[in-house]
């Protein structure tokens, strides 16, 4: 058996090297469709990996309040808006034993000027505790403290990203004063680089500032007022506690009778990881299986040259047959020479699917994204096999087609 295996594969490499651009035009094909499939999962897997790590990375055991129910139109065309003094009632320890933070969020779109250069950026208004609950790091200076709050302090810290556009640095810049539309700020620090891009706003594209400075100086109409709550349970354990809890005070404070829909979302940050995970595992799949497509025209085109190589090698498969050659051997020898090209394809498109993605990856980069490419041995593996189950499907049918050639029809064949 072993014997006729090598033979075949002999065989099929002759004949395979005896019509290069034959051969070489066919295995294109499963290139194409190999490296496809490759580097579109891979950008899947990476688009994954990103969503995932940027959720991770805002902090642990994390819920988040928002005003207006995601599940009931009616009740979030009549909810009440978020405020302070809901904050603040989150942070009662007798109310809320399994919170151990609330922070307020006011989010908005501002101008940061200095001098003759502007950066259009996003300013996020909270408290001290927003650092705690965000495991947010300060390169340089320090994070505004209660009395800043108190004060309506007009401090503010920097994003790397807005320091470097606004300074060309993100160092020595403790003291300088930048202006929030046309209203002067106090640079107390410069934030951590997160690393820029990925999914959602860009986390080193940024300023924080104190909400009560947000209010006096920036929003007055906003007085009060806030767009969400993070709030940092004790311990994972206590997330679901935590958000029983945070339900219970925020439906007394808004009023609602016991047959009233909640007027406020609750999220935990498990919540977000899994319904990310469905859909950029759905992307994954839909994104592999428009490549798969290609590899099924590929396997076409095996079968289209294995058909044209039949013809072409009639006479010389009666003359094997007229020597002794078994239907068996004739099936293993076509079978093969289809096997060997579309393994050839799918080991080359693997090579160029890798390639593929890396170069997503870097093109990713340049324009401040983070998009890894995730080459999974699974994937590797799948593809490996799928292009050798398309030699062998495709090129059973002309195969099984020379071995049934009768010997004497074969020889007479012209």
């Amino acid at each position: 058996m072993l014997s006729t295996l090598y033979l075949a594969l002999t065989e099929a490499v002759r004949s395979l090297v005896a019509n290069k651009m034959r051969s070489f035009l066919t295995v294109l094909g499963i290139v194409i469709g190999v490296a496809a499939v490759i580097a579109l999962l891979a950008i899947g897997r990476g688009a994954q990996v990103a969503i995932t790590g940027s959720i991770e990375g805002l902090g642990t055991n994390l819920i988040f309040v928002a005003p207006g129910n995601s599940q009931d139109p009616a009740a979030a065309r009549s909810a009440r808006p978020m405020r302070l003094q809901d904050v603040y009632a989150l942070q009662d320890p007798v109310a809320a034993p399994s919170v151990r933070w609330a922070v307020p969020l006011l989010q908005r779109g501002v101008r940061v000027s200095k001098g003759d250069r502007h950066h259009n950026t996003l300013a996020f208004g909270t408290t001290p505790e927003y650092q705690i609950v965000r495991n947010y790091g300060v390169s340089e200076g320090a994070f505004f403290t209660q009395t800043h709050v108190l004060s309506r302090a007009p401090v503010v810290l920097l994003g790397p990203k807005v320091a470097e556009t606004l300074f060309d640095r993100t160092t020595g810049l403790v003291g300088e004063t930048v202006h929030i539309n046309g209203h002067p700020f106090r640079v107390i620090g410069v934030l951590e680089a997160k690393g820029g891009g990925g999914f959602g706003p860009d986390q080193d594209d940024r300023i924080i500032l104190p909400i009560t400075a947000m209010y006096a100086r920036l929003f007055p109409d906003m007085q009060g007022k806030v767009d969400g709550i993070m709030v940092s349970a004790v311990s994972p354990e206590a997330i679901e506690t935590a958000k029983e809890e945070i339900r219970q005070i925020l439906r007394v404070r808004h009023r609602l009778r016991p047959e009233q829909e909640d007027d406020f979302t609750i999220f935990t940050q498990q919540e977000f990881l899994q319904v990310f995970g469905v859909i950029t595992g759905v992307l994954t799949i839909f994104l592999g299986g428009i490549a798969a497509i290609s590899l099924l025209v590929g396997g076409i085109g095996i079968m289209n040259i294995m058909l044209v190589s039949v013809t072409e090698r009639t006479r010389e498969i009666g003359l094997r047959k007229a020597l002794g050659a078994r239907k068996r051997d004739i099936l293993i020898q076509f079978l093969t020479e289809a096997t060997l090209l579309s393994l050839a394809g799918g080991l080359i498109g693997i090579a160029l699917g890798w390639g593929l993605a890396i170069a997503v990856e870097r093109v990713a980069a340049r324009f401040d994204t983070t998009l890894p490419a995730v080459v999974d041995v699974q994937a590797v593996l799948l593809a490996t096999l799928f292009s050798a189950g398309v030699g062998i499907f495709f090129g059973f049918y002309p195969a099984n087609r020379a071995a049934n050639l009768e010997p004497v029809e074969a020889l007479r064949y012209e």
